[in-house]
């Protein structure tokens, strides 16, 4: 298929203190959470103004993302469209449409399988397109990244970078811990999103030239009668304190593309000040953002499909495919309202 435009598919996020309620009423429609629950994690949003830096980091990453399909003969415009808020997928397909655009390639910002992080992405493109119409622009999502050598070499150099900060003579005993989104457990049993993970910590260590790591979660929201992954975070934290060698921690949000709230309030804040309670020195490291290496790795990405290049992949799970099965990452019945 020829393609003629990059579609940057995203969450989403407020941008301002009067966009918070709505943005979170779009993530929660249709999901069986309280609505106290709603308004404690909009205090979240608050302590930052409102402010998610996630669209302005998208933004910037499409912006690097032309300029570097440009530079290797790729001419192709490139759109952003997120799931809960401006500019919405479907507003963004219409404008595609306008501009006479037939056949797009989506990144998706998320390196993983899950239903949230992937097939929910799709169902939300279908939607959209369905919205737009007949003539509606046919997108095609580029596979998930988690064991990609541009993945893995810019999310190590991060962790570089964080240990750098660490004091030198505490780097070498540094702990290092690698986050991830929770989701719930019935849902991670229909996907490779832990193996996923776990095999991206073992690539990014090995990258590193570090054997020890530990994989924690973060940001759960469901009941807490529903079992989600665990350890979390401030568990794994509490933990360390039982270590009287462990005063360093280098905290990698793997699981995280760009630094949104989920990375500024439950790293950055939380996590941040729980360890200044235990005594432990928390360096976090940055997220890829839009990282030389991370952002070649989507040129890459879009070369295979449009030119048929070679997937490139890094340890034992190889590249995963170009369209995903009808029964991938399936949501279970009993998480129909837990899913986002």
């Amino acid at each position: 298929m020829n393609y003629d435009a990059i579609l940057v598919v995203s969450f989403g996020g407020p941008e301002k203190r009067a966009d918070v309620i709505p943005f979170l009423e779009n993530v929660l429609r249709g999901k069986n959470i309280p609505r106290e629950r709603m308004l404690a994690v909009a205090e979240h949003y608050y302590q930052f103004d409102g402010v998610s830096p996630i669209n302005a980091q998208n933004r910037a990453l499409a912006a690097a993302l032309k300029a570097e399909l440009e530079r290797h003969g790729l001419r192709m415009p490139v759109y952003c469209g997120n799931r809960n808020w401006h500019p919405m997928l479907t507003d963004t397909l219409r404008q595609m449409q306008a501009d006479g655009i037939q056949n797009a390639l989506a990144f998706v910002t998320s390196a993983y399988s899950s239903y949230s992080g992937c097939r929910q992405y799709l169902e939300d493109i279908a939607r959209a397109r369905a919205q737009v119409g007949e003539r509606a622009p046919v997108v095609d999502k580029l596979r998930v990244f988690f064991n990609h050598p541009g993945f893995i070499e810019a999310t190590a150099a991060r962790m570089r970078e964080a240990l750098a900060q660490v004091p030198p003579d505490g780097r070498a005993a540094a702990r290092i811990i690698f986050t991830a989104h929770s989701i719930p457990r019935a849902m991670a049993m229909n996907c490779k999103y832990v193996e996923q993970l776990q095999e991206a910590c073992r690539l990014v260590s090995a990258e590193v030239g570090r054997s020890g790591f530990r994989l924690a979660y973060q940001s759960r929201s469901g009941p807490p009668s529903e079992p989600w992954l665990a350890p979390d975070i401030l568990d794994v934290l509490r933990e360390l304190k039982a270590h009287p060698l462990a005063r360093q921690v280098v905290v990698v949000p793997i699981g995280f593309l760009s630094e949104h709230i989920e990375v500024l309030y439950d790293l950055d804040t939380q996590a941040r000040q729980l360890a200044e309670e235990l005594g432990l020195n928390m360096v976090r490291s940055r997220t890829v953002g839009s990282h030389p290496r991370f952002i070649a790795m989507i040129r890459e990405l879009v070369q295979e499909r449009i030119e048929g290049r070679k997937k490139l992949s890094l340890g034992f799970m190889g590249p995963s495919h170009d369209v995903c099965p009808p029964d991938c990452c399936a949501l279970p019945k009993t998480n129909r309202g837990a899913a986002g």
